[in-house]
């Protein structure tokens, strides 16, 4: 798959702007207004351009939305002090800061590739609507379909990110759009559900194994399932994750680890994840000044993978340590920039099998200063080269759906046998004996409780953690209640800060985005 995917990258260029040859021009990541599709292989290769954009450092392919969903709560931290995680992992946000760019990482970065996918499918709807050249009625209506998932999984971003924001769904200037004012959340939120619902309608629910890194009709599904929930629309949530569980084609894992094995990235129990490919540099993120290496956009395994320098605890033993993994073919040449938390690391229950992968403190023999989270890693000197990595980007996968089912049905009737069965499906392979997994007993708040610690140990690091901690209106208590490695999250943390600011550069360019809320989300 990965290699129909990096043709289809290179090429994407093709459908932009009407550029006569890549070669010549820079390939840009914004379909112009006056691109006229002139086949269904042009469509798809926009289609593919957005998907592009995804990977960007500053969305799925480096920290990117980790920034905001999982640094600055209780189960990840950097092991050092990091300019790039230090605004929003401190909760020294400013609009100021929200514009600095480093490794084209920002909260300024992310609006503007969001919004780059947001008007890119805009333009491909108008464009291939009713287009004759493109295929057959079925045809187009499934390029629109896998759009309209794009643009509700950004609107989903941004409300999530900032709340009220801009919101168009029709083909605009780029003037039209630098005046638009925000949009209440609850209309972005609207319209998002009737996006992901026609691409639940209309996406295949598998695709064929050389275009699996497309999303299918159960991403847009979760989606939905998400967004019900936050609503405490629990009926709703629960009939739309019964539909993934019972309908989609996915099943869980009888073992926890197998899920992240870097060689079976397409196992059944992964509803989606970004496919990415070693030694292509970013079509539309290429690697910044200085740093050649770094233009794959896909530097996640290396933040989680460690760095020889920080270890081992025994510092006479770096030698050992390094001819050891060197004897495997690995290396620790990651980053190690996010390991878990101390508060993680110190709460995991000892007893519990996700543990082994999920806090490290030990490898071949070897004592860590840091407990990494190995679920992330890939060691592999010549499958996983440092900033160049061919590993996948998890976004969804089942067991979040069996968790959520459980949360639901809990939220509307208690802890009935309904509600456990689904929770114990995740924690059933999580421990070694039912005495230990089963929860059959605990009270509607009891499994409440419970709930935000499995979703804790089951899903740690994979981007959920802010937002299940903001839905569930605990964010403050929590972060206000940890100690923590780095800075002080727990003393500069306000109730503001489940939203980020609108960037300063967005405001001065725009002053209509500050008409409804002259605050910006409570930072002025």
């Amino acid at each position: 798959m990965k290699t129909k995917y990096i043709y289809l990258y290179l090429f994407v260029a093709l459908s932009f702007f009407n550029c006569e040859s890549f070669l010549e021009e820079d390939p840009r990541s914004l379909i112009s207004p006056e691109t006229f599709f002139a086949s269904e292989n042009d469509a798809r290769q926009a289609i593919q351009g957005m998907y592009a954009i995804l990977k960007n450092n500053s969305i799925y392919g480096q920290v990117g939305l980790d920034h905001f969903y999982d640094n600055g709560a209780d189960i990840i931290e950097p092991n050092r002090a990091a300019n790039f995680v230090e605004p929003i992992g401190n909760y020294s946000m400013n609009e100021a800061l929200a514009d600095v760019s480093v490794q084209k990482m920002s909260v300024s970065d992310t609006w503007k590739d969001l919004y780059r996918v947001i008007l890119n499918v805009n333009v491909l709807i108008d464009r291939v609507t009713g287009n004759e050249a493109i295929g057959n009625e079925s045809v187009r209506t499934e390029i629109i379909a896998e759009a309209r998932f794009m643009r509700g999984l950004c609107y989903w971003h941004i409300t999530n990110l900032w709340g009220d924001a801009p919101y168009y769904t029709e083909v605009l200037t780029l003037e039209e759009i630098s005046a638009l004012g925000r949009t209440a959340e609850a209309t972005i939120i609207e319209g998002t559900l009737q996006d992901l619902q026609f691409a639940q309608d209309n996406l295949p629910s598998v695709y064929p194994d050389a275009e699996r890194g497309r999303a299918s009709k159960w991403a847009a599904a979760i989606i939905m399932a998400k967004i019900y929930m936050k609503q405490q629309d629990w009926q709703q949530g629960l009939a739309k994750s019964e539909e993934i569980i019972n309908q989609s084609p996915h099943s869980l894992l009888p073992n926890y680890n197998d899920v992240f094995d870097p060689s079976n990235e397409y196992n059944a129990e992964i509803i989606w994840s970004l496919d990415f490919a070693r030694d292509i540099t970013g079509q539309f993120d290429p690697a910044f000044p200085g740093r050649a290496f770094a233009g794959n956009s896909n530097w996640r395994p290396s933040m989680f993978n460690p760095r020889l320098r920080d270890e081992p605890l025994n510092t006479d033993e770096r030698g050992a340590l390094r001819d050891a993994l060197t004897a495997r073919g690995e290396a620790f040449n990651g980053t190690g920039l996010q390991v878990a938390s101390q508060d993680f690391a110190e709460k995991f229950p000892l007893n519990d099998l996700r543990r082994e992968i999920n806090i490290v403190n030990n490898y071949l023999g070897f004592d860590l200063v840091f407990p990494y989270m190995a679920k992330f890693w890939n060691l592999s000197l010549e499958m996983s080269p440092r900033f160049n990595h061919s590993d996948n980007r998890m976004v969804f996968r089942l067991a979040d759906v069996y968790l959520m089912a459980a949360e639901c049905e809990n939220e509307l009737n208690g802890p009935t046998s309904k509600a456990l069965n689904f929770m114990h499906a995740v924690r059933s392979r999580a421990y070694a004996t039912q005495a230990e997994w089963d929860i059959t007993g605990v009270s509607q708040q009891g499994f409440r409780e419970a709930m935000y610690d499995e979703r804790k140990w089951e899903l740690a690091g994979e981007a959920h953690r802010r937002y299940d901690l903001i839905r569930w209106g605990i964010l403050l208590d929590v972060v206000q209640n940890l100690e923590y490695r780095f800075w002080k999250p727990n003393e500069n943390i306000r109730p503001f800060h489940v939203k980020l600011p609108i960037p300063l550069q967005e405001l001065e360019l725009n002053p209509a985005l500050l008409e409804s809320d002259p605050t910006n989300n409570g930072y002025r």
